[in-house]
């Protein structure tokens, strides 16, 4: 399945900051940075439900927001980029 995460971590405080440097670490380890606060996600059903117990876990429910939108499969490879973007390989494995 195709994950588009995005995600808004309150940072004026240092507690927000660690948040947002955890959050982005977890989705570093599940698919590719696209833009700053947006990940694309290729995974299984399983590998899912630990991504975003992991999110869960990392964030401030009251000051924190992230979104998970589940897309067609092939959405990724349809995309149309313009200006300073990447078009990382979702086919092939993810290197950290």
């Amino acid at each position: 399945m195709e994950l588009l995460i995005t995600y808004d971590v309150e940072t004026t405080t240092p507690e927000g900051a660690a948040r947002l440097r955890k959050v982005a670490r977890i989705c570093e380890g599940y698919g590719h940075r696209v833009q700053k606060s947006v990940f694309e996600v290729t995974c299984t059903p399983t590998t899912r439900l630990r991504l975003e117990a992991a999110l869960d876990a990392a964030i401030d429910r009251i000051r924190d927001s992230i979104r998970i939108y589940q897309l067609d499969q092939g959405t990724f490879a349809n995309a149309r980029h313009r200006g300073a973007s990447v078009n990382p390989p979702h086919d092939g494995p993810l290197v950290l």
